[in-house]
């Protein structure tokens, strides 16, 4: 046939068929070379009878299929890509395609549409190591993994912090926020958040930072006690019962660290069609996108149920997550803090509360409470202290007549006793009354005898 254009497949078919029409091979020893069954053999030897070598090339060789994109949706596709959504991976991609364009479309048909236009993914991938799995936690709750994320996700290139926690069991996002570094400050309202729409998890798998555990050397006391004084988090952990399990290495904590990833791909995009330009607004655009994330990516648990647990009877979580400090009572049931100083005033329990320890509660929210055994203690601020005045370390006071007459340090000018400096009109009169003149030693004097002479005068 003219026109006609035989690859390698059609020309092996063709060379099987003419050698079992030959009786070179049977028609199961053909089946088994073209990897066919022998019902469907005997078909195409009656197409190749009847229409010769165009019965070798596929019928829908030619044809346009039904199912294949249009070019101006290709095309449409392509502008999308290096337009507003440049920076987004073909997965990610395809979502935002079928969400704001509406266009439906596979992650496999951008990537194909892509690829063959020159645009590669923004993402490359590292060749993998060789790590063993650890085998995730059967029910929600009982691990979260938790890090911080120092990323450019604002348009701007302003640098923020990405504080959050992926479930173990689900590789659900229950709680994460933007801070402008990572802190302990972060980390509460992080776990406040999660106690507000989960509960108290069972454990919390993060890095050794200095958030978490102390880094200094242990005090004597610390030695005496057995166990080195907790951090801020650390008491907090302690107080609601979550285990803390330290991470070796990043790869330990894999999961969490994979989420970044996958959050700077896609948030950060989502953050830039948001026009995202403060933290708060970042905050916002975050709230909406975790469900989203949440229903992409979360896998079921081995295990139905929560294993979340319900804040313990009567325990306040403004008392636990907040900065705590031990103070001791003045003589004037005072409390000196950094930011100013409290007064404690009499309660029907105790009317002074002086010498007695006490712990200051830097809250949230910015408020400080004092609690004395379990019972927080109504406290004002302090009146100011009295006023008193005290001497400086300076020099003498010089008379009136003589203030602004004392020459400046290193001068060269004529002085007078007491390093007042004469002036012009002063030079020859009389020192003031009252003013030493400097004395001379006589040359007699013992200060002026060498050692030598004092050495030999006492021998003799």
């Amino acid at each position: 046939m003219k026109g006609l254009m035989l690859n390698a497949k059609d020309e092996k078919r063709g060379y099987v068929l003419n050698g079992v029409l030959t009786k070179r091979w049977t028609v199961g020893e053909g089946a088994e070379l073209l990897r066919i069954s022998e019902r469907h053999l005997w078909r195409v030897l009656a197409r190749y009878r009847r229409e010769g070598v165009a019965a070798l090339v596929h019928g829908n060789r030619g044809r346009v299929p039904v199912n294949a994109t249009p070019r101006d949706v290709r095309q449409r596709m392509l502008q999308l890509a290096q337009g507003p959504y440049d920076g987004a991976n073909y997965s990610h991609l395809a979502e935002l395609l079928e969400e704001r364009e509406g266009i439906a479309c596979s992650r496999w048909t951008v990537r194909r549409v892509l690829r063959k236009a020159g645009v590669g993914s923004p993402r490359r991938r590292r060749r993998p190591k060789h790590r063993s799995r650890r085998e995730r936690r059967a029910q929600e709750g009982m691990l979260l993994q938790v890090d911080g994320s120092r990323h450019a996700w604002l348009p701007s290139g302003e640098e923020l912090t990405l504080i959050g926690g992926v479930d173990d069991a689900t590789g659900t996002v229950p709680a994460a926020l933007f801070r402008e570094q990572e802190d302990a400050h972060g980390y509460f309202l992080l776990l406040e958040g999660l106690l507000e729409r989960k509960g108290v998890p069972l454990a919390l798998y993060s890095d050794r930072h200095s958030i978490f555990v102390q880094t200094a050397k242990e005090t004597l006391e610390e030695q005496l006690l057995g166990r080195q004084e907790p951090t801020q988090v650390g008491r907090a952990l302690e107080e609601l019962g979550i285990q803390w399990i330290p991470a070796s290495s990043p790869q330990a904590k894999g999961r969490v660290e994979r989420l970044w990833q996958t959050f700077q791909d896609r948030l950060r995009v989502e953050l830039r069609l948001a026009g995202a330009k403060t933290l708060e607004e970042a905050n916002q655009v975050l709230g909406a996108f975790l469900p989203k994330f949440n229903a992409r990516f979360s896998v079921p648990a081995r295990q139905p149920g929560l294993a979340y647990r319900p804040l313990p009877e009567g325990l306040d979580p403004k008392g636990v997550l907040c900065f705590k400090y031990r103070r001791v009572v003045a003589s004037d049931n005072t409390v000196q803090f950094a930011r100013g100083t409290l007064q404690i005033p009499p309660t029907p329990k105790r009317a002074s509360y002086a010498r007695a320890r006490v712990e200051v509660q830097e809250r949230l929210d910015g408020t400080l409470v004092v609690v004395h055994d379990g019972v927080v203690l109504a406290t004002r601020e302090a009146p100011p202290g009295p006023v008193t005045l005290r001497a400086r370390k300076s020099s003498r006071s010089l008379p009136d007549r003589l203030v602004g007459r004392v020459s400046p340090a290193g001068s060269r000018g004529a002085q007078g006793p007491g390093g007042v400096a004469r002036g012009p009109a002063e030079e020859g009169r009389p020192d003031p009354i009252g003013a030493k003149a400097p004395r001379k030693p006589a040359p007699d004097h013992p200060w002026k005898k060498s050692l030598l002479t004092k050495s030999l005068h006492q021998t003799h």
